[in-house]
């Protein structure tokens, strides 16, 4: 009886010791909320002002600007290929304009008239899977993307940004001006160009 009764004191010991664990690795698991600041959802769309700096509403004007001129110019008439260059930032902050240009090429890849090819930045990553599919011995010979047959870009899109800023005791005013061009890449002729300028005002 005494070992029966030391033996089922074991098992209850065991079991508390296991569902404490349990209940320690719940605790750890759970997340940590905090509630010391609300965050809400704005309209992408509406007008940014909270510094006269570069930001999304001015990002929004120079990519809506720059791909309703492009679509309307008889360049694209034949939905040619396209890679995307560089646009200098000669501004004396610092400006994404990556992502101006992923805008950009966002919509003109939705408009059904123009092919993007790889930019240079992307063209690693593209020789990487050729290389990949080719050399590796991995795949079946059909199906697999042959060595050569990319399509070159006829035309390379490129750009810069620059500004102007002036300001005194109580004033400052931002002047923004983005030029883009799209160059024919044999002949290095431009085929197409456009600008868009920014003003932005602030007071004390």
């Amino acid at each position: 009886m005494k070992r029966i009764s030391s033996l089922s004191k074991s098992c209850a010991l065991v079991v508390l010791l296991g569902l404490s664990l349990t209940a320690c690795q719940t605790r750890l698991s759970q997340p940590t909320v905090s509630l010391a600041r609300q965050v809400t959802y704005g309209d992408n769309k509406a007008v940014e002002t909270v510094t006269n700096e570069f930001g999304s509403t001015d990002l929004q004007m120079i990519a809506e600007k720059m791909v309703g001129s492009l679509l309307e110019d008889p360049v694209l008439a034949n939905r040619p290929t396209m890679t995307l260059a560089g646009v200098r930032n000669k501004t004396s902050e610092y400006i994404d304009t990556k992502s101006i240009m992923n805008s950009i090429q966002t919509a003109l890849v939705k408009s059904r008239k123009v092919k993007f090819t790889r930019s240079a930045d992307e063209m690693q990553q593209g020789v990487d899977e050729l290389q990949r599919q080719n050399q590796s011995g991995l795949y079946k010979a059909q199906g697999k993307a042959k060595i050569g047959n990319m399509a070159a870009a006829k035309y390379s899109l490129e750009g810069e940004i620059v500004s102007i800023v002036k300001q005194n005791a109580n004033t400052k005013d931002v002047f923004y001006k983005m030029t883009l061009k799209l160059y024919d890449v044999e002949e290095g002729s431009i085929e197409w160009q456009d600008e868009k300028e920014i003003r932005k005002t602030s007071k004390r």
